[in-house]
């Protein structure tokens, strides 16, 4: 009988907004709702092996301590930071901070959008980036992310 991989810890982060899921413009978001998103979110990652906990918040210093808090006691990060992808160092310094890797989530496709949303404080710390699938997003995300922990390609966010 094979060992089952040991359970790894994701922590998921939602940023600004996606509380809406659902209702702000589904032709952009799908109808979706975060709820149903962060259940999908579980019952793959029970599939995987994974353990989630999943956060909301609108505001950038929740976020901050969110994950300042996770840090010592997950393995990676799944980060939908909304528009603050597009604003924040203060992000991108705690995920940097904690030195665990995450990949970078968006549910629509930021680069055939406005201007602004094409730069990411992000993308160059994390170890991927999953955008335009809509909630599926986060699925190919955690698969990924689970693939990467377990194949000893590191621990630690890109120095």
């Amino acid at each position: 009988m094979a060992a089952q991989p040991e359970a790894l810890r994701v922590a998921v982060v939602h940023g600004p907004n996606l509380n809406l899921l659902g209702s702000r413009e589904p032709e952009v978001y799908g109808s979706t709702t975060l709820a149903q998103v962060n259940a999908a979110v579980a019952e793959l990652a029970g599939e995987l092996g994974v353990e989630v906990d999943a956060f909301q918040a609108n505001g950038e210093g929740e976020l901050v301590d969110f994950i300042h808090r996770v840090g010592p006691s997950v393995d990676g990060l799944l980060v939908n930071a909304g528009a603050y992808t597009h604003t924040s160092i203060a992000i991108r310094d705690a995920l940097v901070g904690i030195g665990r890797p995450f990949v970078e989530v968006h549910l629509s496709n930021v680069f055939s959008r406005e201007a602004f949303r094409h730069h990411s404080y992000l993308g160059d710390r994390a170890v991927g980036l999953v955008a335009g699938f809509g909630a599926e997003s986060y699925l190919l995300a955690l698969r990924a992310l689970a693939s990467h922990l377990r194949s000893g390609r590191g621990r630690a966010t890109k120095p």
